[in-house]
């Protein structure tokens, strides 16, 4: 019965890596560790029943081969780098102790090796599952996340001990048809259908993240989208009334951007506008928060930040957009752009009104001839 629950859940895993090209390493390597855990068991019962010593070395090393493919699925997903000598270091030794264990005189040290190993495996596997939480899932969620595979962990660590401690009752537990076993399969087929489960959840958590982003951010310049800008602003004016704290927006326009496109063509203008996104990101300070929210308009939205703090750091972006001109087919291409600026007014302003001053500042920048910052004539000339 474990057995075709783990060939189900293999199937699952190939159709969703079909379905998932994104995902599709980890979910294969997921697949994998199904798809052996299930020649595993069924391994087991063949050779309980039949007393094949053979069949059973063969499903301790199909189990050792599950336990790897689940942590190197766990790990492509995290994207850590694969311990691959240390798993190929593992599969070694099984392939020794499984040899030496044939004989049934050393069954009980066949038992121990692979139980440690794959209790580690289990462990590592364990850790590996806790730092992908820490950016999957919230932290609250960490701990559960990890209990399954620590429960494997554990039952392999004790059946390992268990080996050592008492030689002859440990081997003639796992050969025989007992109750033990029939319980123990029936434990593994709860303990591996909720870690199958918290595999799932890291996936889903993965895609609504993806999903989170992907409606907050721009897709040509990576910088946040207008519907995100005003949730911006309207969390720093909640902030500010809270705080009694100023902060100012940059209304930025590129000077002549329609004809970089009657020139160059359309490839070119979005080229530039990520090439304005990247320089916004990297110029602008960690606090700061920028997005596009429109055409060639973007939004700055300044925490903390006075009309006369402001008007110094838009002058110094404004001086590296066009000094870092755009590369487009071996030739430059110099970006400029005009500048509105606008500062919060306290309890009695609002976002319209400050959005507004912004934009009648830059539609002065742009009168005065363009490539220059503007203030908002409430603060300042």
């Amino acid at each position: 019965m474990v057995g075709c629950q783990q060939a189900v859940l293999a199937f699952g895993w190939l159709a969703a890596a079909g379905l998932l090209p994104q995902t599709r390493r980890p979910m294969l390597c997921w697949a994998l560790h199904a798809g052996l855990s299930s020649l595993g068991l069924v391994g087991f019962v063949a050779a309980t029943r039949q007393g094949d010593e053979f069949t059973r070395a063969a499903a301790n090393l199909c189990m050792l081969g599950a336990m790897i493919a689940l942590q190197w699925g766990v790990r492509l997903f995290v994207r850590r780098a694969n311990a691959w000598r240390w798993h190929a270091a593992a599969v070694l030794v099984a392939l020794a102790v499984t040899w030496y264990g044939l004989d049934p005189a050393h069954g009980a040290v066949r038992i121990a090796t692979i139980s440690a190993l794959l209790a580690v495996l289990s462990f590592f596997t364990a850790w590996d599952m806790q730092l992908a939480a820490r950016w999957k899932l919230d932290w609250r969620w960490r701990l559960m996340l990890s209990v399954p595979i620590v429960l494997v962990g554990l039952v392999f660590a004790a059946r390992g001990v268990k080996a050592l401690v008492d030689p002859s009752i440990a081997v003639s537990y796992v050969m025989a048809n007992s109750a033990l076993n029939a319980g123990s399969a029936m434990v593994y087929l709860v303990v591996a259908l909720a870690f199958q489960l918290t595999l799932v959840a890291l996936v889903v958590s993965q895609f609504v993240t993806e999903l989170t982003e992907a409606s907050r951010f721009d897709a040509l310049t990576g910088t946040l989208n207008r519907r995100a800008v005003e949730e911006v602003l309207d969390a720093e004016v909640l902030r500010s009334r809270r705080l009694k704290e100023v902060f100012s927006v940059l209304m930025i326009d590129v000077d002549h951007f329609k004809d970089i496109n009657d020139r160059h063509g359309h490839a070119a203008g979005d080229r530039g506008l990520q090439h304005l996104g990247t320089l916004f990101t990297t110029q602008l300070r960690e606090i700061d928060r920028v997005g596009r929210y429109g055409g060639e308009e973007f939004v700055v939205v300044l925490p903390g930040t006075s009309m006369a703090e402001a008007r110094l750091l838009a002058d110094r972006l404004r001086e590296r957009i066009e000094a870092l001109p755009l590369r487009w087919q071996e030739r430059p291409i110099v970006l400029t752009i005009s500048v509105g600026l606008a500062q919060w007014q306290g309890d009695e302003d609002d976002v319209a009104r400050l959005l507004a001053r912004a934009d009648a500042a830059l539609y002065r920048a742009k009168q005065a001839g363009r490539n220059r910052v503007m203030s908002s004539e409430l603060n300042a000339a």
